[in-house]
């Protein structure tokens, strides 16, 4: 059961962060945003009442997370150290800080479900949220990187609270433009308060991203202290990683703060009704992801303590040279006379037959994807009997396939280790058997949605989603089996298609909302995006040390 508890570890971090930004941010954007209590603000109480309520629950999903990721760590130890890990982890800061930042949010979350919410329009009772906020805020000072620091201590903890105040006002605030949206297409709230609601936090998102900036880059300097930490380590992959969708969202965020310009000059609405909101619900895809990434980072060392381990640029470069794919497998018989590969390593380097297996794995998988891709794109070329190519998804029912035989062939059905033992009790094959059978259900649902013509039904919506949850699995994927550099060299392919992912997500998102020429725009660079997965797959080498 190891594999699982590692796994949901991985998770359970980006949930926590989603559910601060709920909390935290739905405080700032009362506060500062919504401003109930000017008479000039006569807000429905529905839309207070809405906002309240993703406040609280927020913060009562947030104390939950805390409670589970401690009862996760006393899960991992119990199964690494084969005892019970007390009582010596009941006097860590991470055991501490963690049950106290689980007290205080329950302390904020009650308040606002019994007072805030009962007195929504009171100036008071919103700034008393906000100081029962603030020792929960200070106290996750206590539970990141710079608490664990010898140099610079209280100023890497202190910086990092602000970093993620400040993270949490703007994609908090994106969750409550999300529900504003929700609420006008019910005819909850009136439609006036879309524009008037978006201008006001347009500018105070920008000072949000502004105090993103400025609070991370000195973070980022402390703990990469050279180039090769910054392009050559898991920390660094994930920063980069962490500053293209960061950018990707703010080209998001662009597009809306255009649109609101163009209302306010000529009152025109258009594209404030008809391509904002859905810009915005991608930029939810794309914050959610980057919040989960960040709660990878926390788990990974900081590159300047691991400067002896990192790889060269060259050795990055190399990952991605092009080379003809390996279309020569061993048989499986080699393959398990030689090692177990990935479950079982000897000397921290798998056999040759091993590597061999997965190269042509990834490889094969690649040949798939650019194919599908190939044709997908060919489907949007306006010429006679292109459009038969829409039948590309059934290429994702070969893949799995496929990848069922072949991802983890130690494994059952090929190999001699059981399977349910071998997927509770290695994340690396659970996350494969997760893939897997992503990638069959999501050729199913897609090749329906494709020859379905009915336009009302909800299947299409299925691939958007279950794309960005397969790219939320890249970047959450870990090899533990190997060192710190080969590791981060397997590492480095797997987040930048679990960048592409995200991309072919919200492309085919916007495809299915926006109206022409957007739609095709859109569609196109989703399935391009696929096409740079199969061309990474294709060129993937496991590296030889």
């Amino acid at each position: 059961m190891a594999g699982i508890a590692d796994f949901l570890d991985s998770l359970i971090g980006g949930f926590d962060l989603i559910c601060y930004c709920l909390a935290i941010g739905g405080l700032f954007w009362g506060l500062f945003v919504l401003r109930p209590w000017h008479q000039s603000n006569q807000y429905p109480s529905v839309l207070l009442q809405k906002t309240i309520t993703l406040l609280y629950k927020g913060g009562f999903w947030l104390a939950a997370a805390q409670a589970f990721k401690i009862v996760l760590k006393i899960w991992l130890m119990t199964a690494v150290l084969e005892r019970w890990p007390f009582p010596e982890f009941a006097g860590t800061t991470q055991f501490i800080g963690g049950i106290i930042r689980t007290l205080l949010t329950l302390i904020l979350a009650t308040y606002c479900y019994r007072y805030l919410s009962k007195n929504p329009y009171s100036r008071q009772h919103w700034i008393n949220a906000g100081i029962v906020a603030l020792p929960m805020i200070f106290s996750g000072a206590w539970l990141v990187h710079g608490a664990g620091r010898f140099d610079n201590k209280y100023l890497l903890m202190s910086l990092t609270v602000v970093h993620q105040l400040a993270a949490a006002a703007w994609i908090g605030g994106i969750f409550q433009l999300v529900n504003l949206w929700l609420l006008r297409g019910k005819q909850e709230v009136p439609a006036e308060l879309w524009p008037i609601l978006l201008k006001r936090f347009s500018s105070f998102g920008i000072a949000s991203v502004a105090m993103i900036l400025i609070s991370g880059l000195p973070i980022a300097l402390q703990y990469i202290d050279t180039w090769n930490g910054l392009i050559g380590s898991g920390y660094g992959n994930l920063l980069m990683v962490k500053i293209t969708l960061l950018a990707i969202a703010l080209g998001f965020a662009w597009l809306n703060r255009s649109a609101v310009k163009e209302y306010g000059f000529s009152g025109n609405a258009h594209a404030l009704t008809n391509r904002v909101p859905y810009y915005i619900e991608a930029e939810t895809f794309v914050l959610i992801t980057l919040l989960f990434t960040a709660a990878s980072l926390a788990s990974q060392p900081p590159a300047i303590d691991i400067a002896s381990l990192t790889a060269s640029w060259q050795e990055v470069i190399g990952t991605f040279t092009p080379q003809i794919p390996s279309m020569n497998s061993p048989t499986h018989s080699d393959l398990i006379a030689g090692e177990a590969g990935r479950v079982a390593i000897v000397g921290q380097i798998p056999s040759m037959a091993a590597t061999e297996w997965s190269n042509y794995n990834h490889n094969t998988a690649g040949i798939f994807l650019t194919v599908m891709s190939f044709f997908a794109m060919l489907s949007y070329v306006r010429y006679p009997g292109f459009n038969n190519f829409k039948y590309w998804p059934l290429g994702f029912v070969g893949l799995g396939i496929f990848l069922f035989f072949r991802s983890d062939a130690e494994t059952w059905p090929l190999g001699p280790l059981g399977f349910w033992d071998s997927t509770f009790n290695n994340g690396e094959v659970l996350q494969h058997r997760i893939a897997t059978l992503l990638v069959f259900v999501l050729g199913i649902f897609e090749l329906c949605a494709r020859i379905t013509k009915n336009p009302h039904s909800k299947l299409p919506y299925v691939f958007p989603l279950l794309a960005a949850f397969g790219g939320l699995m890249l970047l959450t994927h870990s090899h533990v089996g190997f060192q710190a550099k080969s590791a981060f060299l397997i590492q480095v392919g797997h987040t930048t298609m679990g960048i592409f992912s995200l991309i072919l997500a919200c492309g085919r998102w916007l495809e299915l909302k926006l109206d022409r020429p957007g739609k095709e725009i859109a569609g196109f660079i989703s399935v391009a995006a696929l096409f740079q997965i199969g061309i990474i797959l294709m060129f993937y080498r496991e590296p030889l040390y």
